[in-house]
């Protein structure tokens, strides 16, 4: 990973333009080649960023990071404070806590829960980036990754993002689409999902587990 602080503004150039004004910041760039743009402040998300898989050219005082649909984020630097990189191995990837475990294990006895016709290929699939929750093939015999949250952030999109990156390379699984599915799911992640082709699915812990009886219900 290499850390850079800098004094810089920041264009987004693409379907929607954005743009940050001139401010010391801390630029990101990660070994799957993401780029991102965080501020000292207003949260653990980035101001902005671009996700993989993109390039980054360093001309004379500018970034520029273009992805596969043509879009750039445009880094202008004033002044470098610190530039310095780092080797983090292998990430063992999120240890997820009881309830998406348990969540992963109804949601594969329970496959047709994503509709009529689904069946599993495996749980834990793996990627070299770390494991699919599920690997499915819908009725049409298609490959379909499923990501499960407890709640689901952009993060979660993001990850799955990247998991279909790597499957859709895998000849014998392409083409793979994803559905990320999560007890709540965020708006913004839900507009970050299907803008990228991703189905959302809300899970009912319950009905997963078969407590939840329609005929008992009040409404």
């Amino acid at each position: 990973m290499r850390l850079v602080i800098a004094r810089c503004s920041v264009d987004y150039v693409g379907r929607l333009t954005a743009h940050l004004p001139l401010a010391t910041r801390l630029l990101l760039v990660k070994a799957d080649g993401s780029v991102l743009v965080h501020s000292d402040g207003g949260s653990y998300k980035p101001l902005n960023w671009m996700s993989p898989p993109c390039s980054l050219v360093e001309g004379d005082g500018a970034w520029t990071v273009t992805n596969k649909a043509g879009e750039q984020l445009i880094i202008t630097l004033e002044s470098v404070d610190h530039d310095s990189a780092h080797d983090l191995g292998v990430d063992p990837g999120l240890v997820k806590d009881g309830v998406e475990a348990h969540l992963q294990k109804l949601l594969a006895e329970h496959v047709h829960t994503l509709g009529a016709g689904y069946r599993l290929v495996r749980r834990e699939y793996p990627t070299p980036i770390g494991p699919v929750d599920l690997l499915v093939r819908d009725p049409g015999g298609m490959s379909v990754a499923v990501e499960i949250k407890r709640r689901g952030e952009i993060d979660g999109v993001e990850q799955l993002t990247r998991y279909l990156d790597l499957l859709n390379r895998d000849p014998l699984l392409a083409p793979v689409r994803g559905v990320f599915a999560a007890q709540e799911i965020k708006p913004q992640a839900r507009t970050l999902a299907l803008d990228r082709g991703i189905e959302c699915l809300v899970l009912d812990y319950d009905v997963l587990r078969g407590i939840d009886n329609v005929e008992d219900r009040l409404f």
